[in-house]
């Protein structure tokens, strides 16, 4: 859209397509503190995490980007890793702070509810959730953690693995590593004993637990180069195997405590998500009609979407305008979603993208 003199030509519409669909349902889940009981009377239909669907991308474009580095440079060193964290901490760094600014003023002034005694210097270096959950403070900023370790923690391997491997088996073994040691770590802790509040806080949501959630992105996008005629010509199958692996793991029952729910089930849901790829990534073009560019505007500035739907918008209205009644609701809603839109159009054309921006000239 002209607003933010988007460059459609060197964009994959598919991945559009998965970003925006990602941030649309993790906006969904968030209005639910504004909408109350107004959709009980539709049919519903269960969704899988938008967080899960923006993990596999973040891995699959990363995974992309270093494979590329890998096979451009033939030997990854430390001056290849400090221009990729340059680059990943100047697209992502800057909004996290201004938001996490934002959310200790809407906390300190009782604009939002929360626990200002909860933060830490912690929050600065993403170790929030590293080893164990964190509640009442910043929610939201439990994803980011886990997918800011793991852009320190994958190249850490690449250059190590490197010294001694060829390309190829390099990534792949950073990959395997990648996949078993947080699927182990969930197996340690798997004697727990939780409800499903603190299951999500201690299995889901920490970094040492939930990395592998990136890595599966990286796989595919291993396959993608290494074995791209089986990336292609399989596209379509694999798009298909992989919503009946993501639909199969939502309906299979799952009990907080049992053994499946807090170890293989993440790991199934990576997978699932992971294999849908290959299709989005096949849609390079699409006609840039009012729809095509809506859903490319809504992945553009889906980051921003992100950071202040829940805190910014959803809890603000929460506690400061609460609907009484189901028409309050219905409009609350509506100013949910138009808040949060404008709020981060706002703010990825006055402050995200600039800042971005400025990273080739550092």
């Amino acid at each position: 859209m002209k607003i933010l003199n988007t460059n459609y030509e060197n964009r994959v519409y598919g991945l559009d397509v998965f970003r925006a669909i990602a941030i649309l349902i993790v906006v969904m889940g968030h209005g639910g503190l504004i909408s109350g009981n107004l959709f009980d009377s539709f049919p519903s239909f269960p969704l899988i995490d938008g967080v899960e669907l923006f993990f596999v991308l973040s891995g699959f474009l990363i995974g992309s980007i270093l494979i590329k580095t890998l096979e451009n440079e033939k030997k990854i060193n430390l001056s290849s890793l400090i221009n990729f964290w340059k680059r990943r901490w100047f697209r992502t760094l800057p909004n996290y702070y201004l938001i996490l600014f934002v959310n200790l003023l809407l906390v300190k002034y009782e604009f939002i509810n929360g626990d200002i005694q909860k933060f830490s210097y912690k929050f600065l270096f993403f170790l929030q959730n590293f080893s164990e959950g964190f509640v009442d403070f910043f929610w939201e900023s439990w994803s980011l953690s886990i997918e800011e370790w793991f852009y320190i923690v994958l190249p850490i391997f690449i250059l190590i693995f490197n010294s001694f491997l060829s390309r190829k088996n390099t990534l792949l073994s950073a990959i395997i590593l990648l996949i078993i040691f947080p699927l182990l770590y969930r197996i340690s802790n798997s004697d727990m004993n939780v409800d499903g509040f603190w299951l999500d806080v201690h299995f889901r949501k920490v970094v040492l637990t939930r990395m592998d959630a990136i890595i599966y992105g990286v796989l595919a996008a291993y396959i993608k180069f290494y074995h791209a005629s089986f990336f292609q010509r399989n596209r379509n199958w694999m798009f298909i195997l992989g919503l009946i692996i993501i639909y199969i793991n939502i309906y299979v029952p799952k009990e907080p405590n049992d053994f499946y729910t807090k170890t293989f089930s993440y790991s199934i849901t990576s997978l699932g998500a992971a294999l849908l790829l290959a299709k989005a990534d096949s849609i390079k073009k699409f006609k840039y009609n009012v729809i095509g560019k809506s859903v490319t505007f809504i992945s553009v500035i889906s980051y921003s979407m992100y950071l202040v739907n829940l805190a910014l918008v959803a809890q603000v209205i929460e506690k400061n305008f609460p609907p009484q009644t189901k028409l309050e609701n219905a409009y609350m809603y509506i100013v949910y979603w138009l808040a949060t839109i404008l709020v981060s159009t706002i703010i990825y054309k006055f402050y995200e993208k600039p800042i971005t921006g400025l990273r080739d000239k550092v």
